[in-house]
This record gives C-alpha cells, structure tokens and sequence, in this order.
C-alpha cells in the first residue's frame, strides 16, 4: 500500500523569494499547476546568481524548522560528511580492483592496502529453492518439452512440487497482478514469476483429471509447446545468442577492420620511418600518399547529428545508466541517452554481459526534440534520428576499431558510437584506456580515424576530461587534433572525422574533490567555433583539411558536462558558456525530473508521493528488462537501490533556504515534510532496502547490499 502524505504545504513552507501573486501549492498536485520557485537575487532567466553571505560552503541551506537538532543543543549547522563520488561507480572486472591512487598514501607515501566493507561487493544469491527445469518452465503441466539430459538432470520437473516447495509464494505488490503480463498480454517468466497465480489455472480435463496451465492476460492458455513469443516487443538491439557465440569462437570475419588495420601498421611504420630521418622531400611525402586506402565511408557519409539547446543529454553512467533508469528518463524529458560503458575486448569475445548493456528500449528510438535554432548540418533529418547512442573504452587501435564494426553491424537501433577517453578508474587508466588515452594523442587519432572508416553510416565521438594532471591541461590540444588531424598528416589523410567531442569539466587527478571547471569549458567553445569557423587564429602552421573529411559538413559539435544540478546550471552553460548542449550525469540520478525542469524552465517541487511514483516506474521497468521472477526482480533490487543511492541524496527545494541548489552541497541531518518524505531522504541502506520492497516484496534472506559509497574499491566512471 502506498504511505499518505499530508495534503498541503504550511504557509512557512513556501519559499522565501516567492511573489505574492504565486500561490501556494498542494503538496500533492500534478507538476503542471506547481508554482515556479525562483533565485533569490536571479533574473528571470537565470543569467545573475548571488549567494547569501551566511551561505556556508558545502553545506545545503535547510530551513532552520526542518533541521534535527539533539536535546539541550542549539541549531547550528554541522558540516555532514562528504560522499566520494570517486567511489560511486564501477563495473565488471574493473570493480574489483585491488589498488588505489595516491589518495590512498598512508606516511612515508607508501600505499595503504584496501581493507573494510566492499572490498569486492556481493550481493548474496537470491535464486529460486530448487531449480526448475527449462523443458516444463514455459508448458501446460502435462505437455513438458523433451529434457535435453534425460535422468541427469538435477532440475525439478514436476511443477506442482516447484510451486510448494521450489519456490517461495507469489508475491502481493501490485495487487498480486503482474506487471509484465498487464503491459504485454503474456509473463515471458513462465511457471517462475512471483505473480504467477494471476496467469494461471487449473483446467479439468474430461477424464477427470486437473492440469496447471499458464494464461494471457484474456485467460487463454498457451500453446502446447509453452511459446510465450517475445513478450517484451519494447526493447531492441537484442544481439541472437549464435552471433556472440560465433563472436566467442572467433568465427565472425572483420573484413573492413582487418583491411584498415593491415594499411594503418604499414602506414605507421612508414611515418615513423619518415619522422626518424626528418625529411621534408616531395618524393617522401607521395610515397606516404601512395599507401593510403580509401576507406568505405568517408566521415561525410554518415549521419548527420544535431545537438542543439532543446536536447539535454544523460551521461554514460556505469550501472547506473541501465535501461530502466534511461527509460524513466526519457519519459521525463531527457533527449539523448548512452548505454554504460562496454569495454571493446569483451565486446569482440561475445561476452552477454556487454552485449546486454547495448539493448534500448523503443522510446529511446524516437527522434530527439528539434527546433532548429541552433546550427543545423546540411543534409540533418530529424525524422531518422535517435536518441541511442552506445559508448566503448578500448586500450589499443584494434580493439577498438574491431568492436566498432561490430557494433555497426549489429545493433541496428545507433545513434552514434562514443569512444572514453575520460574514465578514471586505475585499471583501466593503467591498461592504456580511459583517461590514459589523454596523454597519447597519437594513438587516440589512430582510433577516431580507424573508428570511422569502418563505422559505415554511424558517426563517431569522444568524450574527454581536461587532461590527466591538474598541473596540465590537454583537453584543447587534443580536441584540435580530432578536428584537424595533425599538422604531419592532415594535408594527406584529412581530418579524422570526429563528429562531436564531450569534454567533463575535471581532470583525472582531481576527480570529484572540487567543482567541474567551467570557464575552461567556456574557452574550449570559444576555440571550438574558431575551428568551425575555419578561420587562422589558431596557428600560422595549420592548413586547410580535405572537406570530404569534415563531419557533420565541416561542424564538430562541442557538449559540456559536469556539475549540472538545474535548469539555471543548464541554460548559463548554454548561454554562457556557449555549449552546444550539456550532458547531465550525477544531477540526473538525484533528480531524474532535471529534464522536466529545464523543458518548463522552472524549479519543480516534487512532492514525495511523485518521487515514489517514479521509484515504482523504474521497479515496473526492471521486471518488464529483467523478469519476474526471483532472478529478475531481485536483479531489479540491486539496481533500485544503486539508484536509490543518488536519489535519497536529493533535497527538496522546498525545504531550502536558498537557490540554485548546487549538486555538491551536503545537508546535515533534517527531516522532510510528512513521514515520506523523510524516509525517502535516509542513507540508511536498510531503509532503501524497505522502499524496494513496497514494490518487489521482501528481499530474499540471502540477498545483501552494500552501497558503493561505502566502498573503498570503487571509483565513479559517471560524468557529471
């Protein structure tokens, strides 16, 4: 049953900067009649900002009747603790990585092993009692399919048995009626889902005897064989399991990719020969010409992309970025989605894992919002946009050329395919990918040229932090390199046909300890619209590319990132710091309805009762992704509470002093409004673990959390 809250805010609930003409809102009515909550000392559209002087660093400003003060202490505002976000993120392999940075130097600069909770993260087992056989799992009781291992199977086939003994009971959330079966007329979780008494029956037969069958959601029964069809028509890029079978078997020829490959190694030998001897002859210069091979697609060839101010963008997000979190983001106004970070290796080994990150759901397939105020590539249509676009880390050109053409083969649903060049983690840094790429630029234009020559129609991207070290930036240079090519082969090769770069306002040494920096980001726009513009304000030595090489008809699109919490941080870096868009990371797992903000332009004062609206979307989502079944929703458990992480770590602005609310300020310790809005605010995991099972029923015995904040081998790969 979902908790009540109070029906109406208090008089001295309203915010202090509101006019008399705004009234005051019900705490439960719909965002469209909200009142729009704006800045104290703010212009209108959000272009002045002004901080009061008592506004205490770090700290959120919480109205002095919501903080929790012990007995026989005064209010006063205690600084609360800091959350890494360094240690927020992780995935795969990468998360159970064993070595730190030099943050984690004890005396004598010597590094500290890792110790205490979450070294490497578990989360217990939560599979059925005894297994259910797959030959009965989808079939009326009486017409099981053949058993593939006869006497020698340990799975259980008499259904009933699994029904009392197998399994624990349906489960009582949404009424006992299952999700999965309301959205799609069919349960693909068969004789396994939690909520199976609501698709199933007992038929008597003329003889006398009573068989168990599985229903639609009209009553009908299933077919004999147990063919569910694909229930869930919704998600695409489903990747058949003989491709990454093949894939895993080395079967699947890469012709384009191992033809550029063969050209690249001759043609690298050749420039470094070239580069030794230092000679600046003709002869040497079409000899260098005469070895390059035109590759299939010339960066003109592609797609044209649009990134524009109505296309707000969510970050690649390390499982947080999952399907059902992009999906309720969508639904909130979010333009432009990422898949999390697959790491090209795996990708060509036809690992499930990574293939799986590369599904979509079908609202991410639609085209992206367009008004067409900003720069417009010739030959752009809308209509044959998307949303979807997927990003891969590789640590050498061939991984990561290889893994492009795999993806352009066969996800048919591709925006574009972004290549990390920001992400932090040690393993990966040390492996010679991520962030590590920042400091070989050579081998990053490499990649870009090699990505786009197989990519067929697909454009390629990057996304970039400022550089490695605090002490050196090399965002810039390396963002002129992928524009241009550089000086030695653009006149030869042309440009490497990078259609858009993101650059995260943050290097890799700093990660999250201070605030994205902006006006760097600002200068790059600046000398982004310089190279657009073509104009020689650069350098004397730089010389006109071959056009056919320039993406997007010449315009290299630039998307800033970092610290994004509202629609004011949105539309300053728009507006002033001149970015074709922001791509929104850490704000939108807080607060997912960012995107509503900035499509209405105000602050939005969501009521408890919406937040846990959407908490109950993202758990429908995961069962309609993942199953409902023990396996599936508990694997939606584990990624509610990922998410519920980020979102208890939101303050309702109705609760704050002042605004703009910063993405890095800390509240101490408050209560909300009703009951509600307090529990949803804990850090408590034990109370997120409660929240999951008002919508997925109790967590199994056996399954555990830990949240990644409180884990000292996790570091965040999430921008933003």
């Amino acid at each position: 049953m979902e908790p009540q809250e109070s029906t109406k805010r208090s008089q001295d609930e309203i915010h202090d900067t509101a006019t008399p003409q705004q009234q005051e809102p019900t705490h439960d009515e719909p965002a469209s009649k909200r009142q729009r909550l704006d800045e104290s000392a703010e212009t209108q559209n959000g272009t002045t900002k002004k901080s009061p002087v008592d506004r205490v660093k770090g700290v959120a400003p919480i109205k002095a009747e919501y903080l929790i003060v012990a007995p026989g202490q005064s209010a006063k505002v205690v600084v609360p603790d800091v959350i890494d976000d360094d240690e927020a993120e992780g995935r795969g392999t990468i998360e159970h990585q064993q070595q730190g940075d030099s943050r984690d130097a004890g005396k004598g600069g010597k590094r500290k092993k890792k110790t205490g909770q979450n070294k490497e993260r578990t989360f217990g087992t939560f599979s059925d009692a005894q297994r259910l056989c797959n030959s009965v799992a989808w079939t009326p009781e009486f017409s099981p399919r053949s058993c593939k291992f006869g006497e020698r199977c340990n799975g259980l086939h008499d259904i009933r048995k699994y029904l009392k003994e197998g399994r624990r009971a349906d489960l009582e959330t949404f009424g006992g009626k299952c999700p999965t079966l309301e959205k799609f007329g069919k349960c693909p979780s068969g004789w396994r889902c939690l909520f199976v008494s609501s698709h199933s029956k007992e038929v008597e037969h003329e003889d006398g005897r009573k068989e168990l069958v599985l229903t639609d959601k009209d009553g009908n029964t299933y077919p004999d064989d147990g063919d569910t069809g694909d229930a869930n028509t919704e998600v695409v890029n489903n990747v058949e399991g003989q491709i990454k079978i093949d894939l895993s078997r080395k079967r699947v020829q890469f012709e384009k990719s191992d033809k550029y490959l063969k050209w690249l190694e001759k043609d690298t030998q050749i420039f470094r020969d070239h580069h030794h001897k230092q000679k600046d002859g003709g002869a040497e210069a079409l000899d260098y010409r005469a070895m390059y091979v035109e590759p299939p697609f010339k960066p003109s060839e592609k797609k044209r992309l649009y990134f524009g101010r109505e296309t707000p963008a969510l970050a690649p997000l390390t499982t947080q970025g999952n399907l059902p979190f992009r999906r309720l983001c969508v639904d909130l106004g979010c333009e432009l989605t990422y898949s999390e970070m697959a790491m090209g290796m795996p990708l060509l080994q036809g690992a499930k894992s990574d293939w799986t990150l590369m599904r979509a759901h079908k609202s991410e397939t639609t085209p992206p919002r367009f008004n067409g105020d900003g720069p417009v590539a010739q030959g752009y249509d809308n209509s044959k946009d998307l949303k979807f676009g997927a990003q891969i880390a590789a640590n050498v050109p061939w991984v990561a050329i290889k893994s492009t053409e795999a993806l352009a083969r066969f996800l048919p649903h591709l925006r574009l395919i972004d290549l990390n060049c920001g992400c932090p983690i040690d393993m990966l840094y040390k492996s010679g990918a991520g962030s590590a790429l920042l400091d070989a630029p050579s081998k990053l234009e490499r990649m870009i040229r090699g990505m786009n020559a197989v990519s067929d129609d697909v454009p390629i991207t990057a996304k970039i932090r400022m550089g490695v070290r605090d002490d050196k930036f090399t965002a810039q240079k390396n963002i002129e390199r992928l524009a241009l090519g550089s000086e030695e082969h653009r006149d030869i090769l042309g440009a490497p046909g990078c259609a858009a770069v993101t650059l995260h306002g943050r290097t890799r040494q700093q990660r999250y300890t201070r605030a994205a920096n902006w006006e760097y980001i600002a200068e790059t726009a600046a000398m982004i619209k310089r190279l657009n513009e073509k104009t020689d304000s650069l350098t004397d030595t730089i010389r006109e590319v071959d056009e056919r090489t320039l993406p997007n008809g010449g315009r290299m699109f630039f998307i800033g990132n970092g610290d994004c919490y509202s629609h004011i941080d949105y539309f300053d870096h728009v507006d002033n710091a001149k970015v074709d868009t922001v791509m929104i990371g850490r704000g939108a797992i807080i607060k997912p309805w960012i995107y509503e903000e900035i499509q209405t332009g105000q602050y939005l004062d969501k009521s408890a009762t919406e937040r846990l609206g959407y908490i109950e979307k993202f758990a429908r989502y995961g069962m309609e992704a993942w199953g409902s079944d023990e396996l599936g929703i508990n694997y939606t458990r584990r990624f509610l509470l990922e998410f519920l992480s980020f979102f208890s770590r939101y303050v309702p602005i109705g609760l704050l002093e002042y605004l703009p609310p910063s993405i890095n300020e800390r509240p101490p310790a408050y209560k909300g409004r009703n009951e509600l809005e307090t529990l949803l605010a804990s850090k408590d995991y034990k109370d997120w673990i409660k929240i999951s099972e008002m919508f997925l029923g109790p967590a199994p015995a056996t399954f555990s959390f830990t949240p990644k904040h409180k884990s000292n081998s996790y570091e965040i790969e999430a921008e933003g």
